[in-house]
């Protein structure tokens, strides 16, 4: 994807979270995130949406703490304009950033996102996909509780994430965060989890071991490139390849298998094949706020 379409779906999937939000209420419970409420995921978003704004507009080549910087002493009263300030400040920073800009950033910047400003576009972009569908799962539950005609995550016949979204969330999940930063992703034994998308043909596979993760691209779709930065074999005779060689291979659409990874919807809606206890091991380790 490009730098503008992440700007594009940050944008929007920012405003479809406030308004979710509100209609929930900001002391409903949101069922993917035990524990939280709504004013919980929004204060969250809103300090992640402010520190990624900071990075942009000052070139900050340090880590540094996301902090409150600004969240209202009585948020209830304002905390809606306070997210819905900072969201509209993000998608404004990285709309006018310079395309050479240098600054931090989670993990080393490499192809599909090639720079910091295409690093944070992304980053962001999937940031507040997934708490969007947080909001929408909360509105969705109040709706039931109220016996008020629940709602689900999906608007009449549209998937939750749109196919390319979904996805590149898919690559930036198992390439960035699992790849290169998570250390709780080990296993007793070496196993590999194969996934695939059956909308967009894009597929992964994920290695994992006592000490080792490695994650395999085996696209022909949206994500084009090998975790090396080198072109990777394309087409179904390597996702066929790489399925043999897995030890459990989930399928679905890619916003399905977008929400399966990211903890925030269950495996009713895809295919699995395989020893399960290799997604067993998968839902009870990898998990990010």
């Amino acid at each position: 994807m490009r730098i503008s379409e992440h700007i594009h779906a940050l944008d929007r999937d920012g405003e479809r979270m406030a308004a979710a939000a509100n209609a929930a209420g900001f002391d409903a419970k949101v069922p993917s995130a035990p524990g939280w409420r709504v004013r919980d995921l929004l204060a969250h978003t809103g300090r992640v949406h402010r520190w990624a704004t900071s990075y942009l507009r000052t070139g900050n080549p340090s880590p540094a703490e996301i902090e409150g910087d600004g969240l209202p002493a009585e948020p209830d009263d304002t905390l809606l304009g306070w997210f819905r300030y900072g969201h509209a400040a993000l998608v404004d920073a990285l709309d006018g950033a310079d395309p050479g800009m240098s600054c931090w950033t989670l993990w080393p910047t490499a192809p599909p996102a090639p720079s910091p400003l295409a690093f944070w576009a992304r980053r962001q972009a999937h940031e507040t996909a997934v708490h969007r569908v947080d909001a929408e799962l909360a509105l969705a539950a109040a709706r039931r509780a109220g016996m008020d005609g629940a709602e689900g995550v999906e608007p009449a016949g549209e998937p939750a994430v749109p196919p390319g979204l979904g996805a590149d969330g898919i690559d930036e999940l198992l390439a960035g965060f699992y790849a290169q930063r998570h250390r709780g992703l080990v296993a007793p034994r070496p196993v590999a989890l194969a996934v695939r998308c059956a909308d967009t043909d894009d597929g992964w596979t994920i290695r994992i071991g006592p000490d080792t993760r490695e994650v395999n691209r085996h696209p022909t779709g949206t994500a084009a490139l090998s975790t090396t930065g080198t072109a990777a074999a394309a087409g179904t005779d390597a996702n066929a390849d790489a399925d043999a060689n897995a030890d459990c291979t989930i399928r679905g659409a890619a916003s399905d298998l977008y929400l399966f990874l990211w903890n925030r919807q269950g495996a009713d809606r895809i295919d699995v094949v395989g020893d399960r206890s290799v997604l067993d091991l998968w839902r009870d380790r990898a998990r990010i706020t």
